[in-house]
């Protein structure tokens, strides 16, 4: 799949807001020869038709800036996309280590340090339940 260039996109943008300008700058000539004539008397604009065609207008350049805008942001969408897949397959992967084996140690070794674990296990216990005291006590 090709992706265009904002400049590109941009410039075929511009070509179509000239020929959009263009076909509004003809169309009076075209609306004027299918003919409205006012009454005697009566204002040579019809006030209604004219807000009508303001309308439509701003409506048409208001559609045609939202495809636009949609147009860009799909762009962007894909340069988005593409930079991400770039920068993945750029990435070294991740090295596979082997996993460690636990450490052999001999029974005296395991019984001092089960003894310090529940040392430090007791201690932490004996500090939550002071912080549990302190959150407890009864407030004046």
């Amino acid at each position: 799949m090709e992706v265009e260039s904002t400049g590109a996109i941009f410039h075929r943008m511009t070509a179509l807001r000239a020929l959009l300008a263009l076909a509004v700058l003809a169309a009076p000539t075209a609306a004027q020869a299918q003919t409205w004539q006012p009454h005697p008397g009566a204002p040579a604009v019809n006030q209604h038709r004219y807000q009508a065609g303001q309308h439509r207008f701003e409506m048409d350049r208001l559609r045609a800036q939202a495809e636009q805008r949609e147009a860009f942001a799909r762009q962007l969408e894909i340069e988005t996309r593409l930079n991400r897949q770039r920068i993945e397959a750029a990435r070294l992967p991740e090295p596979i280590l082997p996993p460690t084996s636990r450490a052999l140690r001999s029974p005296e070794e395991e019984r001092v340090l089960r003894q310090s674990a529940s040392g430090r296990r007791a201690a932490a216990a004996s500090e939550v339940g002071q912080i549990n005291a302190w959150l407890d006590r009864p407030r004046d």
